[in-house]
């Protein structure tokens, strides 16, 4: 949504290392181990370098911060694998923030991939855990295919529903390539993830038509002020049902039953607590099932299929999921992160607050 973007007068670039800097610092006096600080940061960072400024330090940080103010996240989690056998292993988070305990989960999973081809881990009990695809590109540099799932707190109505029963339940893949940018879906099985409604009311723009349901249920087809905080009808993914809001419903159960149900921690309008949210992460090693060199090159054959694929009137050129990410990557890597100037203004009071070292 081009209204979400970020106005240049509004912008403030930071570099990757100042920004990244910071974070760990507040992360930091949250009471969090170095090293989860770092990884959490991590996290983060690399979510606003992609652009995805929805999941990163610009949107989520303060977020997390109040949850550790408010005890609502454990900061020293003893967390524990409970089952396990070769290829599975099932998780207690011990209340965990997401971002500190699937990446830790996922390379569990590579290992087991790496020993008997395809490595699966669940998580209960644990907290949000950011940019899906975070975790799903972590299996990318071992020639593994890595997918994440996590089932969140309910925010989706369900078609002919008329309050949420499900969360924006997400969905990443990541597949590496040879030459090309990998192929990395990462997407809510809602319209738009929770998160961009929370951008569109301090940015101060109006909602799509499609994107949230009114208090009876019924779609709003028609553009709408976003609506207060805690009182989210998202819809399912296709809106309505003669759009297909049915099958983003159902991805969304799919969700909920591998990365909820099956984790024995509950899905998610039954999880055990408003914050709390359940997760899957998924390795598969490619030699297992063929040669890597083929799979990469074959992968960029396809990649470049797509990408040149010719594009439709008032378009310049197609696009494969992953591409966008990577270019931006890319270009924030060597400009810096654009965020917004509410966001530097709350890392320096925050910093200042807590008495922890800015660098923004």
């Amino acid at each position: 949504m081009d209204a979400l973007k970020l106005n240049e007068k509004d912008t403030i670039r930071v570099t990757e290392s100042n920004l990244r800097a910071t974070t760990v610092a507040i992360f930091e006096k949250m009471g969090v181990p170095k090293d989860d600080c770092r990884l959490a940061a991590d996290v983060l960072i690399t979510a606003d370098l992609r652009g995805v400024a929805s999941h990163g330090v610009s949107n989520i940080l303060q977020r997390y911060v109040g949850f550790y103010k408010d005890k609502l996240v454990n900061p020293t989690p003893d967390w524990k694998i409970i089952r396990e056998s070769p290829a599975v292993a099932s998780i207690n988070a011990d209340g965990g923030l997401g971002i500190i305990i699937a990446p830790k989960a996922m390379q569990i999973a590579i290992e087991k991939a790496r020993n008997v081809g395809v490595g699966m881990v669940t998580i209960q009990n644990g907290r949000h855990l950011s940019m899906a695809s975070y975790h799903a590109m972590l299996a990318l540099k071992h020639d593994m295919i890595g997918m994440c799932m996590t089932s969140t707190m309910p925010f989706m109505i369900p078609t002919f529903g008329a309050e949420p029963r499900l969360g924006t339940n997400p969905i990443a893949v990541a597949a590496p390539a040879d030459r090309e940018a990998p192929f990395v879906y990462d997407a809510a099985t809602t319209v738009v993830a929770n998160n961009k409604v929370t951008l569109a009311r301090r940015m101060g723009v109006k909602l799509p038509p499609g994107w949230v349901a009114d208090a009876e249920g019924t779609p709003i087809m028609q553009e709408v002020e976003p609506p207060a905080p805690g009182v989210d009808r998202l819809l399912p993914l296709g809106s309505t049902k003669e759009m297909g809001s049915h099958k983003g419903y159902g991805l969304a159960g799919v969700v909920d039953i591998f990365s909820g149900i099956l984790t024995g921690g509950g899905y998610g309008a039954n999880n055990g607590g408003k914050h709390v949210c359940n997760h899957c992460v998924v390795a598969y090693n490619i030699e297992t099932f063929m040669d890597v060199a083929e799979f990469k090159r074959t992968m960029d054959e396809w990649l470049v299929m797509l990408k040149t694929t010719k594009p439709a009137p008032g378009h310049d050129r197609v696009l494969y999921p992953g591409l966008p990410e990577a270019e931006c990557e890319k270009e924030y890597k060597a400009k810096g992160i654009p965020l917004h100037h509410e966001v530097v203004e709350w890392l320096r009071q925050t910093c200042t607050e807590l008495k922890a070292a800015c660098y923004v």
